[in-house]
This record gives C-alpha cells, sequence and structure tokens, in this order.
C-alpha cells in the first residue's frame, strides 16, 4: 500500500494512492461508514488495526484527484525525530576522501527542513556549495527501545524517498554538520510512502539522482556500509523511536562534494530523485 498527504486548501489530507489516482481517506471512511484517522502518524501508529479498512478503501474508495494534479505535503508532516546517517555508502565515502566508518555517523535534521514533492526550495544567501543526496528513507512503524538487529525491520512502517541537501561549505566549517544540514526546506521527503511489505528487502533497491534530466547518482541500497537493520538497532541501544520518526540512510556516490570539478547546485535548477517501488522526488531551487 502507499500512503501520502496532501493539501486541499489550508487542510492537511490523508490519502491512499491507487495506480496514478489518489483516494481520499477520510472522505471515503465516512462514505463507507470505516473509522480511520485522517492523519499519517496516527494512521501509522494504529496501522495494524486500521489495515482491513485502508484495503477496503484502496479498492472502493472515491478518488480525489491524479497524484500528479495534487499539491501534496511531506508524508510525515511532524515527526518527533529526524536522524540521519552520513557516509554510509562505501563508494560515498571513497569519493569523499574519508575513511570508512566504523560505527555509524549521525546528525539530525528537524521539522522546518521537510519539503514536499514539487515545492521549491530557497538557497540561503549564506550558502555557496549546495549538493543533494539521494536517501532512502525508514519511517518507524512502532515504538521500540533496545530492539535486535534481526528484529528491526519489524519496526518500520515503509519507505519514502529522501533528498539531503547540504550547504558544504557551512557543513565543514566546524566538526558538527548541523549548520549546513538543518536548513530551511533541506529535507525533501516524498512523494509517498510504500508500507514495508510491498517494499521487501530494502537493501536490494536501486537508487539515482538527476539534476536537470543529467544522471548524477546511480547506486543501490546494497553498497550501505550499515544496513537499515542496523541502523534501527543502533539508536534504539540510545533513545525510543517512535511511530512516524524518519531516519535518512545516506547516500551513494555521485554528489557534488566527490567531484573533481565541483559546480554546485544553484537557482533554476531541478532536481529528480528515484528509489525502485517509491516513485520519484521532484524540487526546484530558487533564491533565498
Amino acid at each position: 500500500m502507499k500512503l501520502c498527504t496532501y493539501r486541499e486548501g489550508s487542510a492537511l489530507r490523508l490519502g491512499v494512492v491507487r495506480g496514478d489516482e489518489v483516494v481520499d481517506v477520510a472522505k471515503s471512511a465516512a462514505a463507507m461508514g470505516l473509522t480511520v484517522p485522517g492523519e499519517m502518524t496516527a494512521v501509522i501508529a494504529e496501522y495494524t488495526q486500521v489495515r482491513r479498512a485502508l484495503e477496503a478503501i484502496e479498492e472502493k474508495g472515491v478518488p480525489a484527484g491524479k497524484l500528479s494534479d495534487l499539491r501534496l505535503a511531506p508524508p510525515v508532516t511532524r515527526p518527533q525525530k529526524i536522524l540521519c546517517v552520513g557516509l554510509n555508502y562505501r563508494k560515498h565515502a571513497e569519493e569523499s576522501k574519508m575513511p570508512i566508518p566504523s560505527s555509524p555517523v549521525y546528525f539530525a535534521k528537524f521539522a522546518n527542513s521537510l519539503a514536499a514533492h514539487r515545492d521549491e526550495i530557497a538557497i540561503p544567501e549564506v550558502a555557496r556549495e549546495v549538493d543533494y543526496e539521494v536517501e532512502l528513507v525508514a519511517v518507524i512503524g512502532r515504538r521500540c527501545r533496545n530492539v535486535a538487529e534481526e528484529e528491526a525491520l519489524g519496526a518500520v512502517f515503509g519507505y519514502t524517498i529522501g533528498n539531503d541537501l547540504s550547504a558544504r561549505d557551512l557543513q565543514m566549517r566546524a566538526s558538527q554538520w548541523l549548520y549546513g544540514k538543518a536548513i530551511d526546506g533541506f529535507a525533501p521527503l516524498g512523494p509517498y510512502i510504500a508500507t514495508a511489505d510491498e517494499v521487501g528487502d530494502p537493501q536490494r533497491l536501486g537508487l539515482r539522482l538527476y539534476v536537470n534530466g543529467d544522471l548524477r547518482q546511480n547506486s543501490s541500497t546494497a553498497d550501505m556500509i550499515f544496513s537499515v537493520a542496523q541502523v534501527i538497532a543502533d539508536l534504539s541501544r540510545i533513545m525510543t523511536l517512535e511511530p512516524g520518526d524518519l531516519i535518512y540512510t545516506g547516500t551513494p556516490e555521485g554528489v557534488i562534494l566527490g567531484r573533481e570539478e565541483k559546480v554546485w547546485l544553484k537557482p533554476g535548477d531541478e532536481m529528480a530523485c528515484e528509489i525502485d517501488g517509491l516513485g520519484r522526488l521532484e524540487n526546484r531551487l530558487v533564491a533565498g
């Protein structure tokens, strides 16, 4: 099943993606006499109880419109945590001329950084070296603490596409990366979440990123140093993971930072991120 959040005026609506159209969950549930939360985080937390109702809505619900015509929001709009893994692909660490990490490298973003599919993203005046990073994002589905690695994927509700935009000049000015990472709009997410059962093995997914139609990143999650399960198990040793928490799991090789000739992103550039089975996340940069 694929779920999205879209905007209807000033309201946020939960939708089930059915082919190229979106079914409004709340309106369909009311018409069909079903009880389903109308907000993504609540559905994630209660998915076991409401799954059959959502399947009925997916089959018989009335479309709100085509996915391509709706104004989407980030699938999860107010996550409690946005956790990110740096240098988590072997070839990316190598192109960055950094040693292969012996343990995961973490940093955080916040809800201010979230942007939706087709949102325009403003580059702050202070940023000069803006880079892209296509990433598989794991969406936590149940509260967990001290989860074993072999059980960790059972805590995942689903997966979506992220773009961990980075201002490298700001990121590298100190040992902590937050200043170049947690910028407004610098964590595009979407266009929807595909549930874990639909995705299957998260370590067998192709991922790609295009800038102005030019293929820049083209790799597989098989190149991860620390698997999705390892990352979740490791994080859960120190914190309680909650439904709706987002984990950006790292980017493969092909970023501007790793190129000999570094032509940084600029206003007007259009980025498109793709991951097998998860659709296409598109954003355009504008001047801040």
